[in-house]
């Protein structure tokens, strides 16, 4: 469970227990080990150096008690020689490498050819003279590391696991032979080296019994190295990581666990991948990567929502299916775990076979999934030309934000993509995110305006807009529906309101009408027909004084009486009303499952450290974005948000968009209506009453007139000169 006090309580205890092993006692040794593990073990958790100190005094006593000739000695030179080593990578003490790499010899003459660790002795020592070699540069300490790990990867048989970590090492030795030139080439000309060693990488990062996790991060250094030196194997490391994060999510239980694993990883995986993609000229694979890597998280929910568990309401058959799947991934998870560098194989032969037949049958299940409707690309990157069909009702504009450059990808539905490289970089995309977050609420001018706001729109539109609709003439009409997919930084620019700002200056709302989505997958998703009943359940959930807050929202009870004066009476709309009191986190819950048109008036909250948490406040508790995600909300029609920042995630997220307004649309919600950042009670009443009058005048309901009735409330708001800038833009539309 990783408990911090169970650890303490236990090191407490192996302390009093030494003490009654007092030196000459036969067991004190185990105990002396014992103890230096766990308080290596704290070390690891809380980087306390007392402990990694500790650790090795006890070390040293644990050696002196098993001379040579002792069976447990090789064992303890192991332990000590790791721990000196941990000590060096955290002080840089040489005395402490170079007992590490003494010890560490001393362990492998005690490991004979034909030993079952020899190969792990070969390792440990190898590594240890490549770290050397790095901070001192002599070459016999890198040929003799390179000699080591080929030795060690020849004693392993075909399906050890280890064979991973091997492959890993020589990759970092070769590429330290190509940056010093000890090959005889100049520094960083030795080819030959590079090329070997991103040959092990990929190696390691294809070695199935490896596991999925050690699979990954291999992978990502692949992908670090060879971006670095943009070798030419690049595009094909980010497609690998790409599709072994695609894998490791699937087998990982729930979506916020899998957030929390995302953070440990590149936040911005699939973005580089796109680029790199775009570099080498493959616009299509650029936006399957992208596709992919925007949707691990998302649509992989739980409940309906994740591919796998909705594969289980298919039969029994499919449901043993996904169980077995997720059985043998986390078997497969395991081996380094359980057979790392320093403990005993007893069985190599047995081991062997064990996993090779563990991998047979984990290819086995994942072929029997794909035979299933829908899971044809199961764990495997989307097709373009399945992508398209998202841009069947207009354009979709991917925003790419990379390091490299910042690009976007115009998605067509019948026509190739093309992509266009914008005349921004992340710097000053950066600088124009911190403008506008500065701009936005600040008082108006004398003159009537906000300058700083204006300002920042107009530079939005020339760095970013304008070059997209500039290339949108040729093919989208002027008042036509467009959608944009922006990625990282973009995700947090008003693309909307970008234009001019100037008396005939141009505009991006003269021209056309923006929609938002965080995925393709999810634009299409929602496309998908449902029967319709011909009542329109109307659910208005309003709550002016959640738990802890220290204000009441006056506008909430007049802005819901609003919404239904502008509704259609019954029989075309059946109107629930749920305010105040009664507005609890479980009534608020079942009216999102009894009713497919939503409208939400209260306080919006998000969560910076887990964006999952963030939510609609209610009377008693959060309805938060999880809970959110794990109902099935695929017959909804239609969702208003009138809440703060209800269509914004936060910096950290990694590349997935995380917010409450992406989040009903993932759950099924075909079109919905959320806020950039705070707005006043006056906003609120303007717009809400110009949206639904331009929605459902006529008396009747269709989510599909939801971009266009939001287009034209703004519209109508920006034809009053007392609204700032920032009040009537807040708005945006998500969805088809």
């Amino acid at each position: 469970r990783g408990n911090a006090e169970d650890l303490d309580q236990a090191i407490a205890f192996d302390w009093e227990a030494l003490a009654l092993r007092p030196v000459g006692h036969t067991d004190r040794s185990i105990l002396l080990n014992n103890l230096a593990n766990r308080l290596s073990a704290r070390f690891d958790h809380r980087d306390n150096a007392e402990d990694l100190d500790q650790a090795i005094a006890l070390d040293w006593e644990v050696l002196a008690l098993r001379p040579v000739g002792h069976t447990d000695r090789s064992i303890s030179l192991n332990n000590l020689a790791k721990r000196l080593s941990a000590r060096f990578d955290r002080r840089g003490n040489p005395e402490d490498l170079d007992q590490a790499i003494a010890l560490d010899r001393e362990a492998l003459a005690l490991r004979p050819v034909g030993h079952l660790d020899r190969s792990s002795s070969l390792v440990n020592l190898a590594n240890k003279l490549s770290t050397r070699f790095d901070h001192r540069g002599n070459a016999e300490d890198i040929n003799e590391s390179r000699e080591n790990l080929r030795y060690a990867l020849t004693l392993l048989t075909q399906h050890d696991p280890r064979r991973l970590m091997v492959h890993r090492s020589l990759a970092t030795v070769y590429l330290s032979f190509h940056r010093s030139g000890l090959d005889g080439a100049d520094p960083g000309e030795d080819i030959e080296s590079l090329n070997v060693g991103m040959h092990h990488f990929k190696a390691a990062a294809n070695f199935v019994p490896g596991g999925l996790l050690y699979r990954l991060r291999a992978s990502l250094s692949w992908v670090h190295h060879a971006d670095l030196l943009r070798h030419s194997t690049e595009l094909e490391a980010y497609a690998t990581s790409m599709r072994l994060m695609d894998a490791y999510m699937s087998a990982t239980a729930s979506i916020s666990s899998r957030h929390s694993a995302m953070v440990n990883f590149p936040s911005t995986l699939a973005v580089d991948a796109a680029s790199c993609a775009l570099r080498s000229g493959d616009v299509r694979h650029a936006a399957e990567l992208l596709e992919q890597g925007r949707t691990i998280i998302w649509t992989q929910m739980t409940q309906f929502r994740t591919p796998l568990d909705s594969l289980q309401t298919y039969s029994n058959h499919a449901a043993a299916l996904v169980k077995r799947f997720r059985d043998l991934s986390s078997l497969l998870d395991r081996p380094l775990a359980s057979h790392a560098y320093g403990t005993q194989i007893v069985d190599v032969e047995a081991d062997d076979i064990r996993y090779r037949r563990l991998v047979e049958d984990w290819n086995r299940v994942v072929e029997e999934i794909r035979k299933f409707g829908g899971f044809s690309r199961f764990l495997l990157p989307p097709m373009f030309a399945d992508l398209q069909e998202a841009a069947r009702d207009g354009p979709i504009i991917m925003l790419i934000a990379s390091k490299s450059s910042c690009d976007a990808i115009i998605i067509k539905c019948t026509q190739p993509p093309t992509s266009i490289q914008l005349p921004t970089d992340l710097e000053k995309l950066t600088r124009l995110v911190l403008v506008l977050r500065e701009a936005i609420g600040k008082e108006v001018s004398p003159k009537g305006n906000q300058t700083a706001l204006i300002k920042a729109l107009r530079k939005l539109w020339g760095d970013v807009v304008r070059p997209v609709v500039e290339n949108l003439g040729g093919f989208a009409q002027r008042g036509s529906r467009i959608w944009w997919c922006p990625t990282l930084l973009f995700n947090f620019l008003p693309l909307h309101a970008a234009g001019e700002y100037r008396a005939n200056g141009k505009s991006l709302s003269q021209q056309y009408i923006s929609s938002y989505t965080p995925s393709l997958t999810a634009l299409m998703r929602t496309r998908r027909s449902h029967d319709r009943s011909p009542l329109v359940p109307f659910a208005a959930i309003g709550q002016n004084l959640p738990a802890g807050a220290s204000f009441t929202l006056d506008c909430v009870e007049p802005e819901l009486e609003l919404v239904q004066s502008l509704l259609p009476p019954p029989p075309t709309v059946s109107f629930t009303k749920i305010t105040n009191v009664d507005a609890t986190k479980s009534r608020a819950l079942r009216a999102l499952q009894d009713n497919s048109w939503l409208h939400f008036s209260c306080h919006g909250a998000r969560n910076f450290d887990d964006p999952f948490k963030s939510a609609f406040l209610m009377r008693d508790q959060p309805l938060s974005l999880l809970d959110i995600t794990q109902m099935d909300l695929s017959r909804h029609e239609f969702a208003f948000l009138s809440a703060c920042e209800t269509a914004v995630g936060v910096p950290t997220t990694p590349d997935e968009v995380i917010h409450l307004a992406a989040g009903l649309q993932f759950a099924g919600v075909k079109s919905v209506v959320g806020t950039l950042w705070k707005v006043n009670d006056w906003t609120v009443q303007r717009l809400v009453e110009a949206f639904y009058k331009n929605l459902c005048g006529d008396g009747t309901m269709n989510s599909k007139r939801a971009a266009r009735a939001l287009h034209q409330a703004v519209y109508s708001l920006a034809c009053d000169s007392d609204m700032p800038i920032d009040q009537r833009i807040a708005f945006m539309h998500i969805g088809i």
